[in-house]
């Protein structure tokens, strides 16, 4: 078992536990909403999606940010998930990012999608 993300408690008072499959997701949203430079120790973490809400999603951004996100994505979670393709969508101010991967450990294919409101 894992620590959940985000960070919660159990009704018992104790910390939130997620299982495998759970947790994978957990680091893909984390690696998806970090921005570059957040994390004091590893400043090159993260793929800084959310400054895309400001931003008018043009073919050329939108090309562009999704091999930024690919590559964040292999780079910090490669070893976990081989990620089969990312499909990023904006309305007004909500991101969406549906991204398609097999977890290595369990060869299972999943697709889960990620929403941010700011």
């Amino acid at each position: 078992m894992q620590i959940d993300y985000p960070y919660n408690l159990k009704n018992t008072g104790r910390t939130a536990d997620s299982g495998y499959e759970d947790h994978i997701r957990d680091l893909i949203e984390q690696v998806l909403f970090t921005s570059p430079g957040e994390r004091v120790n590893r400043i090159t973490f993260g793929a800084g999606l959310l400054k895309l809400i400001f931003e008018p999603l043009s073919e050329s951004i939108e090309s562009s940010t999704f091999t930024f996100v690919q590559g964040a994505l292999q780079q910090w979670l490669g070893d976990l998930i081989i990620i089969e393709g990312v499909e990023i969508t904006k309305e007004e101010s909500k991101l969406g990012v549906v991204v398609k991967y097999t977890i290595r450990k369990t060869q299972q294919s999943k697709t889960d999608k990620f929403e941010k409101k700011i």
